[in-house]
């Protein structure tokens, strides 16, 4: 057995991801900590999950030399935290935004904070294993994908390098805003709406156009659900553009090894992954104008956030990738 430490399990992402490691064959939940509700059990912050442990102030000296910990703060809150686990030889998965962008430079424009461990950032591995799996294995620090690019990536990865003019259009339950409780996602305001935010400025748009190799422009918007996600990509597609049929294959051929995620015939819907680790992604062909139109929803709590920290968890303690996830 191997404990991992849930450092910030207050948060949506934090207490899924902590009744997850509770259930987990493998693993035992060592700290599970928070700042505003020390004190309180999970079980009291999240209902739904039942989980019994109490919330802690973090304690670094709590920490043993080759414990994992997943950390679940807010950017530009998790790098330092990152920093001190991993020098104490803790392999971590920062579910947080801190470590995804392969480039210092692009911390402040993006996040508003000057990285302080380029040498980490340099170091980590993005965490999607359907491109890294075998990097993750040995990783010290991996970095957990954001949700939106998530869903995009594997909408587009088995024609990554041949994509151009990408556009994502993507929708978001509420959940995916966090917990926080703000004038815009307030039940008034995402009820019976649907609203683009942060257009041409949302922080995963370079996260998305380093993992695909080309510029994305990303639009997304929030849906009044609690949770899935939805990302509808358009591209152009350099040199031949295939039969459809042909396209189709490629998506299989690629996802053959990977159970997580199912290459449909039709464009999904979120119900069909709410509250599972998989992701469903339908690729297509526009004949008018030769565009791939391809779809990928998953949810945002789990393969979006803590379904897949524990998908990294698992291939960096040697055990099963689906432990603990089916």
């Amino acid at each position: 057995m191997s404990t991992v430490h849930v450092i910030g399990a207050a948060g949506f992402a934090g207490a899924q991801l902590a009744a997850l490691l509770d259930a987990h064959p493998h693993f035992t939940l060592g700290q599970v900590t928070a700042r505003s509700d020390v004190g309180r059990r999970v079980v009291d912050v999240a209902p739904e999950y039942r989980v019994d442990a109490v919330l802690q102030q973090f304690d670094l000296a709590g920490v043993g030399q080759g414990d994992f910990a997943a950390v679940c703060y807010p950017h530009a809150e998790a790098a330092a935290v990152v920093s001190d686990l991993v020098d104490r030889g803790v392999r971590v998965v920062d579910v947080s935004a801190d470590h995804r962008l392969n480039d210092p430079a692009q911390y402040p424009e993006w996040y508003g904070f000057t990285h302080p461990r380029p040498d980490l950032l340099a170091e980590a591995v993005y965490g999607l294993p359907e491109i890294n799996r075998d990097a993750i294995r040995t990783a010290r620090v991996v970095a957990n994908p954001g949700c939106y690019p998530m869903a995009s990536l594997l909408a587009m990865l088995p024609m990554r390098g041949r994509l151009t003019d990408i556009v994502v259009d993507a929708k978001s339950g509420a959940s995916g805003a966090g917990r926080t409780p703000t004038p815009d996602v307030h039940y008034s305001s995402v009820a019976d709406s649907v609203r683009a935010y942060k257009v041409l400025s949302h922080r995963h748009t370079p996260e998305i156009a380093q993992q695909i190799g080309a510029s994305v422009l990303f639009t997304p918007h929030m849906v009044p659900v609690d949770r899935g996600l939805l990302a509808s990509c358009y591209a152009r597609i350099d040199g031949d553009v295939p039969h459809a049929d042909d396209l189709r294959q490629t998506y299989v051929d690629f996802y053959a090894d990977h159970l997580f995620v199912e290459v449909v015939d039709e464009p999904p819907g979120m119900r069909a992954v709410q509250r599972t680790n998989f992701a469903q992604v339908c690729p297509m062909l526009d004949p008018a104008s030769g565009r791939l139109v391809a779809f990928g929803v998953i949810d945002n709590l789990m393969k979006g956030a803590a379904g897949q920290a524990v998908q990294n968890l698992n291939l960096m303690a040697g055990v099963p990738e689906t432990e603990g996830l089916l």
